[in-house]
């Protein structure tokens, strides 16, 4: 290397944008920020000692997950999800800390939690200083008293109205998290449930929070809620089942993100065998394709479609469950690099990050993953990343 400013040769170069990999590529780097990314032939590659070789590799932007709750913990284990959904904050402390670490290793560097009973992440500045994976918080859900939301909630709103209960919280969210249905049934195909709270609730709750340079993100299953939310002005939509194609041109025309969570159902029937009373397994495999057809309309439609995993409901792991979601995509339609899209630049704009992650650009740090081989691979290889560079540079606390 030589001073500042060096380049590095890429095999494949995946940018983030959704556009088509790009073959034999340079990144020059200046400072650890690329200056420009030219095509290189076999001739005309730069001295050895200015340069990287990754040319037997793919080079993709770091992912990150638009939906997890790193309180809680993937396993299967009924008896342990119930432990850990009882615990205090100081016995989920090591919990969110080794998650952290789990999204590390599988190259998720930035995530947006959805939310804890307790707030409890609020609460862990320490274990987020310092950690390589940046976090989006959204401490404790709103939701209606009676109804779904206590496992991830601490405030269910009664009769006041749920702006109020926003303002006297008093949280200090980088997002808020409001749930407006209830959860998708196992054994009942297509069940809805009504929403939690109206438009015009909504909406006042939407605007004072956007007034405060915070988004909201909207828990919701079924038309009507869906509908609700969208009305409201929320920036994203969490899961969306059955919300039915009305709804996805609505959002498309709004702007609005969409952040699926396909995977979740597809580890439900992975882990039905376990909990046989309360799955039906074809039920599940439905609604896991109703979900698909879903997400090939939104595709068709422009829907601004954010990978987001759920990492931590059962059967979904932190960090690995962002390549079992990407598959999905991919079965719903979507190429390869429109998938790593919705995992890179897409997710860098929902979570205020789009100025420096998400894409590969001059102008921006040279942020990226290395996974030894050809687009072909991925995103499978995704699982095995050879190196994960920050401003140009390997990160050493990576170790394969």
């Amino acid at each position: 290397m030589n001073g500042d400013f060096h380049h590095i040769l890429v095999g494949w170069l995946i940018d983030g944008s959704g556009s088509p990999a790009r073959k034999n590529q340079v990144l020059h780097v200046r400072d650890g920020i690329i200056s420009s990314i030219t095509p290189f032939q076999a001739g005309d590659r730069p001295a050895p000692e200015l340069a990287t070789d990754l040319s037997h590799a793919v080079v993709v932007p770091p992912l990150i997950d638009a939906h997890v709750h790193l309180c809680m913990s993937g396993t299967i284990d009924r008896n342990f999800r119930k432990e850990q959904q009882e615990a205090d904050c100081d016995r989920l402390r090591p919990v969110a800390k080794e998650h952290l670490r789990q999204l590390f290793s599988h190259g998720v560097l930035a995530v947006r939690d959805g939310g804890d009973r307790l707030g409890c992440l609020l609460g862990y500045e320490s274990e987020l200083i310092g950690q390589r994976v940046l976090v989006r918080r959204a401490g404790r859900a709103y939701y209606r008293q009676g109804r779904y939301g206590r496992l991830i909630g601490g405030r269910p709103v009664a009769g006041e109205r749920l702006v109020v209960a926003y303002e006297q919280d008093g949280q200090p969210v980088d997002q808020v998290k409001v749930v407006n249905s209830g959860l998708n049934s196992l054994t009942d195909f297509g069940r809805q449930t009504q929403p939690q709270f109206s438009s015009t609730e909504l909406g006042e709750l939407v605007r004072l929070a956007h007034a405060q340079g915070r988004t909201v993100m909207v828990h919701a299953n079924g038309c009507l809620p869906v509908r609700e939310a969208v009305l409201a002005g929320c920036d994203s939509v969490e899961h969306g089942y059955f919300m039915g194609r009305e709804n996805l041109a609505l959002m498309a025309d709004r702007g609005t993100f969409w952040v699926p969570t396909a995977y979740t159902m597809k580890a439900y029937g992975e882990a039905a065998d376990r909990q046989p009373e309360r799955v039906d397994r074809t039920v599940v495999q439905r609604t896991l394709e109703h979900q698909l057809e879903q997400l090939t309309v939104a595709r068709q439609l422009g829907v601004r479609v954010a990978l987001g995993t759920d990492a931590g409901s059962t059967g979904v792991l932190h960090g690995e469950a962002v390549v079992e979601e990407m598959k999905l995509l991919m079965r719903a339609g979507y190429r390869l690099e429109e998938a790593l899209g919705s995992a890179t630049a897409v997710n860098a704009s929902l979570l205020g990050l789009d100025r420096q992650w998400g894409r590969l650009a001059p102008g921006r740090p040279a942020h990226f993953l290395v996974t030894r081989g050809t687009p072909a691979q991925l995103p499978r290889k995704l699982s095995y990343l050879e190196a994960i560079y920050r401003f140009g540079r390997p990160d050493p606390a990576y170790r394969r």
